[in-house]
């Protein structure tokens, strides 16, 4: 009976001493919570360094180098304007306005004004332009507009620094031809760099999206007047110079915007698809694609081919798949622009 009596105050002294020990680790444990948490604030807090944080310092420097090519783009794009811009003037100046031969659009309006009154044709070109100018804004697009309006400031810079440059030559026929071709590679840059000279265009671009009549056709449809017009100012002999500028002039941008070098896209039909695209790839040294296609009739499946060449390997084209295939159908079409992809130019063999 004492041997149970002890035993049961033993552990009655040892219940509390356990009890306590529990409850020290409990206080100790929220202690060490209540530090953890309140270090963690104290780290949400701070600020974040650079070398603890790669990851936004690596979005730092992607904005940086993004903004610095996009700074880069824009500068480049000016001075390839002012370059447009320079080249047009030389061809108007030097060429062209001495010998009363005009171009097309608002150009061709401002030089008949000018040579009618005392205001001068780089006036003439920002008024008149100014209410296409909003046009283009308002339907066409905000870069379009600056661009356009760059473009028509650096001519009229350029053409008054010229005005007393004296002619090139005095040969109508010289003049409409070498007048061309510089004042449209000028043109042809502007272009191509998202700029426009005439307000005219403007109009047909927009005309474009509204009636079934194209860019060309508004285009041409304004010139026929213009160039009309040169007659009862000018003369007509002068006129039919105007047109021969024009054509020129029209060719040069056309070599400025898709190159000398003119590209085509070829898609061939043949049951020989496979032999055929070997040796495209291996003689003509151009990729090749295949294209999954059926025939409408028979229902059988077909692998067309489709590659782009340039134009001086089009008839080298049409001997490697006629060798292969006397009954393959080959079509042809140009290629205005080109952008990724491996195109680039092999041997031929």
């Amino acid at each position: 009976m004492n041997e149970t009596q002890n035993e049961h105050i033993e552990n009655s002294d040892i219940e509390p001493k356990i009890i306590d020990k529990i409850s020290d680790k409990a206080d100790a444990s929220k202690a060490s919570e209540s530090e953890i948490s309140s270090q963690n604030k104290i780290n949400e807090n701070a600020p974040i360094k650079e070398e603890d944080s790669p990851i936004i310092d690596l979005q730092v420097k992607k904005e940086f180098v993004r903004k610095r090519k996009t700074l880069g783009s824009y500068v480049k794009k000016f001075f390839i304007l002012c370059f447009g811009a320079f080249l047009y003037a030389v061809g108007l100046e030097t060429f062209l306005i001495p010998n009363n031969i005009i171009d097309g659009g608002v150009v061709g309006i401002s030089i008949m004004a000018a040579s009618l009154t005392p205001i001068s044709f780089s006036v003439y070109l920002v008024v008149i332009n100014i209410p296409f100018l909003y046009l283009g804004y308002k339907h066409i697009g905000k870069t379009f507009s600056i661009s356009t309006i760059v473009s028509i400031l650096l001519l009229s810079l350029w053409t008054e620094y010229f005005k007393p440059v004296p002619q090139v030559t005095d040969d109508f026929f010289l003049a409409a031809i070498f007048g061309g071709i510089v004042a449209g590679i000028g043109v042809g840059l502007i272009i191509r760099n998202s700029g426009s000279l005439d307000g005219t265009e403007i109009v047909a671009i927009i005309m474009d999206k509204r009636t079934t009549f194209s860019v060309g056709e508004v285009v041409l449809f304004f010139n026929i007047f213009i160039l009309g017009a040169a007659g009862f100012v000018f003369g007509w002999d002068k006129a039919m110079y105007s047109l021969v500028a024009y054509f020129i002039i029209s060719k040069m941008i056309d070599v400025v915007i898709k190159g000398l070098d003119e590209s085509y896209a070829v898609m061939i039909v043949s049951e020989e698809s496979d032999e055929i695209a070997d040796a495209l790839m291996h003689r003509l040294g151009r990729g090749v694609t295949f294209i999954k296609g059926m025939g409408a009739y028979t229902g059988d499946p077909k692998k067309v081919i489709y590659c782009v060449v340039t134009r001086l390997e089009v008839d080298k084209l049409k001997d490697i798949t006629i060798d292969k295939d006397e009954n393959a159908f080959i079509t042809i079409n140009p290629v205005h622009d080109i952008v990724g992809g491996r195109f680039k130019k092999k041997s031929i063999h």
